[in-house]
């Protein structure tokens, strides 16, 4: 098998763009380990052990010329006890040999000369673990004549009592802290400098901020983000619940256990997925997915409905109780799934099947449902309420043009609470459900500012909406709900922009006069109507209601920048006529898009000229708890640290192998 180990399934580089190349994750020497050193459980979460021994043929870690030596063996023990072999510690037969090689390039200089490094590999794999006992584990791996590779696990104490019956987890995908002063900015007023309503995240009682870089990267994407939230363990980019070994392969890579999975296997709760992407996409995926590549579309849409296939699998997964989105493509018959239609798959599964928001709330809540609701992405918040001419580009499930009954996210989280409270009612259990605001993430990647804020308002109004449908049935007092971002973009507002000035003007130089700084950046005129100023103390009243902007284009707009660009031209002005592209390839690569805010003054970027959107960032996001455990959701975390506090909160911690059966 011949592939860059770096570049494998990779959805967001390049190989231009690879300064770090590795000859495997988490790899530190040529022993290789996972989970690797420095991973924490949950007490009693299922995970899968792997061990690769590997000898290069050439480059600076050469060794032995590539003849790995079979006599290699793996240890556990508690932390200064004695350590004994892992078949034993876990009570496995010891697990067959795999042997295979591939290659990787060492560095760009070798890239360039085309010399890559070829490694042979010797690797076992011990599937279905679990560690009951609270404490630390040394992990001894000894290879290629005595070295050692040599990871530290520590097992998280149990929680003390269960504060939470059920959980709610909203991701704002790619919501920096700074796109919520945006939005607030957008969608509150000021009167001499006091807001007079602020978002409902502004209320949360409980405050803190997580850090996002990945497992052997310090910029994420969404699936190492989403697993690490999910399943409380870092992964490398485009990992699913999966640690990236070196096979090249999307599937047998060892797997960790998510919440999710843990609450239906312990407690045979109820597990929802809602997102506005569609809904193979690596958020939503991460719930209950496991694959170190996060583009196999079909097995995760598989894998809501089955579990993980094949010999891999750890307990009868059963379903998700309901999954809502966009992505229509991927449920219709195809090569890739025996082209046999998921839609009447899953009716026959006993499913409900919609397609439109109608269909949606039509829905018995007594009944497990799928609703899909567009191909692609679901219709941003903008498109959906203000710019409402563009629904008609938008595309069926089924493949046709025009889709204007969508819902928004609103409408998807409260009808799916409501029917995972039907149902876990009915079941005596408690209920598990992950809500995205995944446009935020897909816009700020084309630069598209007014379409992601909508979608972050349209998210703090479904924080609202859903406390207040929470106490309404009856759940508040029993519910964690959760809010935070995957990662952040390099986004800030600086001031405002004239936007009618800078029509005016000829040169770029001339356009960027148009940039009110400090005191000129003046006070929001997306509060007042057209042509009221902006210090009027006057409440308007948004079309939309509390909370979204009185006017979305108003001539002074916020100036807004990013920290990493490809090529584009900058007006300030909101897109209505589409969503932005903001540089499109030519024979040198991407360049300013003459069809993009050719009206605006240009902006040379910053990325490698192969890169036509905007990127992820390292800023820490923020993190926001109401309810029952929202105490422990405060302070500086890691973002694994967000899985174990939601496992404390429900208690999902046990000493012992603990299965309740599920009831469809």
């Amino acid at each position: 098998m011949v592939y860059s180990a770096l570049l494998l399934g990779s959805l967001l580089a390049s190989p231009a763009f690879a300064q770090t190349f590795r000859r495997t994750a988490a790899c530190p020497k040529l022993g290789c380990v996972f989970p690797p050193d420095q991973t924490d459980f949950i007490a009693g979460q299922t995970f899968d052990l792997r061990i690769e021994v590997q000898a290069p043929v050439n480059g600076s870690e050469a060794y032995n010329n590539g003849q790995v030596d079979p006599n290699f063996t793996i240890q556990i023990g508690g932390e200064g006890g004695n350590l004994v072999d892992a078949s034993e510690f876990f009570g496995l037969s010891d697990p067959q040999v795999e042997k295979y090689n591939f290659t990787y390039y060492e560095d760009l200089f070798a890239e360039d000369a085309k010399a890559p490094t070829p490694v042979n590999v010797l690797a076992k794999s011990y599937r279905n673990l679990q560690l009951h006992n609270p404490g630390t584990y040394d992990v001894v791996l000894t290879y290629n004549n005595g070295d050692t590779t040599k990871a530290t696990w520590t097992v998280a104490p149990v929680a003390d009592c269960k504060k939470a019956k059920n959980v709610i987890f909203f991701v704002g995908d790619g919501m920096a802290g700074s796109m919520l002063s945006a939005a607030r900015l957008l969608g509150h007023k000021t009167i001499n400098g006091k807001y007079q309503s602020k978002l409902k995240l502004d209320e949360a009682p409980g405050y803190g901020a997580q850090m996002t870089h990945s497992l052997d990267s310090f910029i994420t994407d969404s699936a190492n983000s989403a697993s690490a939230l999910f399943s409380g363990k870092k992964m490398t980019v485009n990992g699913l619940n999966a640690y990236t070994d070196s096979t090249g392969k999307a599937f047998g890579d060892p797997k960790v256990e998510t919440i999710f999975e843990m609450f239906r296997r312990i407690e045979g709760g109820q597990v929802g997925i809602v997102s506005k992407a569609y809904i193979a996409d690596a958020t939503p995926a991460a719930v209950c997915t496991h694959t170190s590549q996060r583009s196999q579309y079909t097995t995760v849409i598989e894998q809501y409905l089955k579990g993980v296939a094949g010999n891999y699998s750890w307990f009868p997964w059963q379903g998700v109780d309901l999954l809502f989105g966009g992505g229509g493509e991927n449920f219709l018959p195809g090569p890739g799934n025996g082209n046999v239609s998921q839609f009447d798959r899953w009716a026959s599964e006993g499913y409900q099947v919609g397609y439109t928001k109608t269909e949606l709330e039509a829905f018995d809540n007594a009944q497990r449902a799928l609703a899909i609701f567009t191909q692609g992405n679901v219709s941003t918040w903008l498109d959906q309420n203000i710019y409402t001419d563009l629904l008609d580009l938008a595309v069926t499930p089924q493949g046709k043009r025009g889709a204007r009954d969508q819902p928004g996210l609103k409408d998807m989280t409260l009808k799916a609470i409501d029917i995972l409270h039907t149902r876990s009612k009915e079941r005596n259990t408690g209920f598990m459900l992950m809500s995205e605001a995944a446009l935020i993430d897909k816009e700020m990647h084309v630069l598209d500012i007014d379409r992601a804020l909508g979608e972050v308002l349209e998210l703090d109004d479904t924080v609202r909406a859903t406390l207040k449908h929470l106490e309404e049935i009856g759940e508040l007092e029993d519910t964690l709900v959760v809010v935070t971002a995957d990662h952040g973009h390099g986004f800030d507002v600086f001031g405002s922009a004239d936007t009618k000035y800078l029509q005016e003007q000829n040169s770029d130089r001339g356009k960027r006069n148009a940039i009110g700084t400090y005191q000129n950046s003046g006070l929001s005129a997306y509060q007042v109507p057209q042509d009221v100023l902006a210090t009027n103390h006057t409440i308007f009243q948004s079309p939309q209601g509390d909370g979204f902007p009185v006017t979305w284009d108003p001539r002074y707009t916020i100036a807004h920048g990013w920290a990493a660009i490809p090529d584009h031209r900058e007006d300030f002005e909101v897109n209505k006529d589409h969503e932005r592209v903001p540089a499109v390839k030519n024979t040198t690569g991407y360049f300013f898009n003459p069809a993009d805010n050719n009206r605006g003054f240009a902006m040379t970027g910053n990325l490698g000229v192969s890169e036509g959107q905007g990127v992820h960032s390292l800023v820490d996001v923020p993190v926001y708890a109401f309810g029952p455990g929202h105490e422990l959701f405060r302070g500086v975390m890691n973002s694994p640290d967000l899985a174990f506090k939601v496992a404390q909160a429900l208690d999902l911690g046990k000493t012992s192998n603990v299965t309740s059966p599920y009831k469809k």
